[in-house]
């Protein structure tokens, strides 16, 4: 099966072909550096640093380009909130994202792109769209593309131009000749960052950012362009009317577009104080269980981020730790790519992918090989337990695509269980004395003093384990306290 991927231009699933051979030349929009990541920026980062992986362990050659707004309207109106230099206040932003995006096994991009390192780029750009009718300056210090100039304008969203695309009043923009004309440069007032151009202090547009920034990177023509839906119009719309009227050339042969965050069924927005920092998300959870809830979505859906749902995920990452630690101790084989059961994990996993990243069915697959495990595990001999340990290692080798199944399991079991200690409000070393008085209350028969001690301890959310080799104690995750 050949990987097929839904086209957001075409509207409709496509064989994966790239322009070049085995090259593909991907670029995804990324964050604007006006404030701190929030869950849904972990969304799109996730979905397309998995693209990029998965492309890779397809054998794909790929050159990975995402961007960083580092100058627009709101990281000026922060900066000047907060009395800093707006670069100052960029770079900062940028330097925090960095780290929370790693901490949660985001990749860095093969370039990593800053739209204040490119704006010579965006100023010839702007010069040439000029030159060749497609662009205007005003006597204002501004430069407008001339939407009319570009007949397929609408073509990625399916919007006619002639309903009044914009709803910007020529009155708010002194100079423009046409409501649905977007700015490419902007006049920079007396206290903004500028930069000296043909047509005077200024700086650029959104849009024009990521098409030079592609464009310098990847040249006139790309395989992959992706973003949040969000961004189809206007900006991506821009971006190809932009690009196609410099170069006559498609700008993007496949777009990608990952869903929404909602949050209890709302779209998260300030009014509300409903979003989630991706900060405040490391802070509660592993960063698989993050991930893991962001994957078993479809990527082109909305989500819809419930109470309780991170938490289910949690359980599921706690329980499946638990188990590998159990394998662990079963010994160590290295991992034969060659055998029947990484063939078929692998065989599983890879059409689960090549239908459009269909991540949800592929940890799905993670399950059922998890069950398969628990069921070996009731009948250990020399043979199932070469089993078990080349069902772990194939599926801990293949799903490192997904940033899953990649932690050492005693420190994942460790960190859940701290965090839940805390919560219930009880130590290790209350636990490991209660579980002593109660063994002397069982080697004396006492019944009744130890099955209180027993049950004190389930209250607290602390379940004890009696078996052959002794007492063992776990915590009750909140699903099934």
């Amino acid at each position: 099966m050949s990987l097929k991927l839904y086209n957001v231009l075409t509207r409709k699933k496509e064989e994966f072909v790239p322009l070049d051979g085995n090259k593909v030349k991907m670029y995804a929009c990324g964050i604007t550096a006006s404030g701190d990541a929030h869950i849904g920026h972990a969304y799109q980062a996730i979905v397309f640093d998995v693209i990029k992986k998965y492309l890779d362990y397809s054998g794909y050659d790929v050159t990975y380009v995402r961007n960083y707004t580092d100058v627009d309207d709101k990281i000026i109106l922060k900066a000047r909130e907060l009395g800093v230099n707006p670069k100052d206040f960029a770079n900062q932003m940028m330097e925090k994202i960095d780290k929370e995006l790693a901490a949660i096994y985001v990749d860095k991009p093969t370039i990593q792109s800053k739209a204040t390192e490119c704006i010579p780029d965006m100023i010839s750009f702007i010069e040439k769209l000029i030159e060749t009718g497609h662009a205007y300056s005003t006597e204002y210090g501004d430069v407008f593309f001339k939407v009319s100039s570009f007949p397929e304008y609408g073509k990625l969203s399916n919007r006619i131009v002639e309903d009044g695309l914009s709803g910007v009043r020529k009155s708010v923009e002194p100079g423009k000749l046409d409501d649905k004309d977007f700015a490419l440069w902007k006049k920079a007032l007396d206290d903004e960052i500028w930069w000296e151009s043909p047509w005077g202090r200024g700086r650029p547009g959104w849009h024009i950012e990521c098409s030079t920034m592609s464009m310098k990177y990847l040249g006139e023509q790309i395989d992959i362009h992706g973003g949040g839906k969000d961004l189809i119009f206007p900006h991506h719309e821009n971006e190809i009317a932009q690009s196609e009227s410099l170069t006559g050339k498609q700008f993007s042969k496949y777009w990608l577009h990952n869903g929404l965050i909602k949050v209890n069924g709302q779209k998260m927005s300030k009014s509300l104080n409903n979003g989630i920092l991706l900060e405040d998300l490391l802070r509660e959870y592993n960063p698989e269980v993050i991930r893991m809830s962001l994957l078993e979505n479809n990527y082109r859906s909305d989500m819809n981020v419930i109470d309780g749902a991170l938490e289910q995920h949690e359980e599921k990452i706690y329980h499946m730790y638990q188990l590998f630690s159990e394998v662990d101790k079963l010994g160590k084989e290295n991992l034969d790519k060659e055998s029947s059961i990484y063939q078929e994990i692998d065989k599983e996993f890879r059409m689960a992918m090549d239908n459009d990243f269909n991540t949800s069915l592929a940890i799905t697959h993670i399950f059922k090989w998890v069950s398969e495990i628990r069921k070996l595990m009731k009948n250990l001999n020399n043979d199932t337990i070469s089993q078990i340990i080349q069902i772990k290692e194939s599926l801990v080798s293949i799903y490192k695509v997904l940033g899953l199944l990649q932690q050492d399991s005693n420190i994942v079991i460790k960190d859940i269980q701290n965090k839940y200690l805390t919560k219930y409000q009880i130590k290790e070393e209350e636990i490991l004395e209660k579980i002593e008085s109660r063994n002397e209350y069982k080697k004396n028969k006492d019944w009744e003093q130890a099955d209180s001690i027993r049950k004190e301890l389930m209250d607290r959310g602390i379940l004890i384990k009696d078996s052959s080799l002794g007492t063992e104690w776990d915590i009750v995750l909140p699903l099934k306290k």
